[in-house]
């Protein structure tokens, strides 16, 4: 009874020293995110108004506003998930509920999650030598996307495929049951079901793009261009890219470095709003889930 007393004590105390070492590490994340998040803020909060929003660099972009750097950033994103989105559902819904799992399909997924540990420059490498010189795009806003799109379609892919997974079996035997086809089923009730998780692919995704350097350095940036683009096919100024050449390549350091850090700021800023829309959707479309 005693041992029996003492073992429990023990795995008690365990218990105990597990979840507070759990506790210490969350908080700790926790606390270097915020303290990352208010050493931009604190840096560049001071050239952040309506002046450095709505205008264009001047001054060896020590200068003026970042407007042309949101456009394209805005561009970029809103491009690449235009031609990721689409092409990764699909091919998940293909892999999920259409390809039989075989070899062949094993060897997709395995290919997948290894394209997604590629370095970003790779993607930027390919990109130049297929849709800038290849395709004839040269470096523009149609290439930036494609370069883009093809670096978060694994991600797409594999959550779309997850998604789908996640659906209990009996939603499909009951459909085909009721003489729906296979693709009236995935269309009108694994498809909305599905889509609040799927939408978890796009978050990552916008977040994944918003983000890279390398990708569009080859393929769609320029190192000045105080303009906006005229069609798909100009170059553009985008945040990551601007602020890495502000940081590095101004003639004035102390207002290079606030405007890096007021770059900074707005790039995770307009990050997190178009998450948070896109979380708001992901939870529309769960509720409509829950009220069908």
């Amino acid at each position: 009874m005693v041992r029996i007393k003492n073992n429990s004590a023990r795995k008690k105390l365990s218990q105990q020293i597990a979840f507070r070492t759990f506790r210490i590490l969350s908080f700790g994340v926790v606390a270097i995110l915020f303290w990352i998040l208010g050493f931009i803020i604190v840096n560049g909060i001071g050239v952040v108004n309506w002046e450095f929003l709505t205008t264009y660099p001047t001054e060896g972009m020590t200068g003026g506003g970042i407007f042309p750097a949101i456009v394209g950033t805005l561009y970029l994103v809103a491009g690449s998930v235009i031609i990721a989105f689409p092409v990764g559902v699909m091919s998940g819904i293909y892999i999920s509920e259409y390809a039989h799992n075989n070899w062949l399909v094993k060897l997709i997924r395995i290919m997948t999650n290894n394209l997604s540990g590629v370095p970003s420059i790779v993607f930027g490498l390919f990109g130049m030598a297929l849709f800038v010189i290849a395709f004839g795009f040269g470096d523009s806003v149609i290439a930036g996307s494609f370069t883009l799109a093809l670096l978060v379609l694994p991600i797409v892919i594999r959550t779309t495929e997850e998604a789908m997974k996640s659906i209990d079996n009996s939603f499909r035997v009951g459909s085909l049951a009721l003489g729906a086809t296979k693709l009236q089923t995935i269309g009108r009730v694994l498809l909305p079901i599905a889509f609040p998780n799927i939408i978890t692919g796009l978050i990552l995704a916008i977040g994944r793009v918003s983000g890279e350097t390398a990708p569009i350095l080859f393929t769609a940036v320029a190192y000045f261009l105080p303009q906006l683009p005229d069609s798909v096919f100009d170059q553009v100024m985008a945040l990551p890219y601007h602020l890495y050449v502000i940081a590095t390549s101004g003639t004035d350091l102390e207002a290079s470095r606030h405007i890096a850090y007021g770059t900074a700021l707005i790039l995770i800023t307009i990050v997190l709003i178009i998450n948070l829309i896109a979380n708001a959707l992901r939870h529309y479309f769960g509720k409509r889930v829950k009220m069908n």
